[in-house]
């Protein structure tokens, strides 16, 4: 494994109050402020949920320190982040990607709803078999 990329064993839970504070993230379109891969970060959280056998986090990267230029999309397992917080700051919803497409999730937990919609509306809870 590379120093630089992080990987995690097979759906390691997140800790519930970090669940938690994810899914308020999304159905709120509130930023987060975290730490991954020991850096600092602001960022609009998308979707959360099982992908390639990990739980992850798709975000769009807006303030903090990166490797890339900003602003940008993010893949993060969340097994990875530390440090969250729930910011005062709301975004105005989905936005659309490069591709136009999705990402093909094992299983979806969250997803932000489109700028059209209301935020507010309940998140599904995680149910892992």
């Amino acid at each position: 494994m590379r120093e630089d990329r992080l990987e995690f064993s097979v759906l390691q839970m997140p800790d519930p109050k970090l669940d938690k504070l994810i899914r308020t993230a999304i159905r709120r379109r509130r930023l987060l402020q975290l730490r991954y891969r020991n850096r600092e970060r602001i960022v609009e959280p998308h979707d959360c949920g099982i992908l390639d056998d990990s739980i992850k986090l798709f975000t769009f990267q807006v303030g903090g320190s990166s490797s890339k230029p900003l602003p940008n999309w993010r893949m993060m397992f969340v097994a990875g982040i530390s440090d969250a917080h729930l910011m005062d700051q709301t975004f105005p919803g989905g936005r659309p990607t490069p591709s136009g497409k999705h990402y093909p999730w094992d299983k979806l937990f969250a997803r932000v709803k489109p700028m059209s919609q209301k935020p507010n509306q309940p998140a599904p809870k995680i149910l892992i078999a």
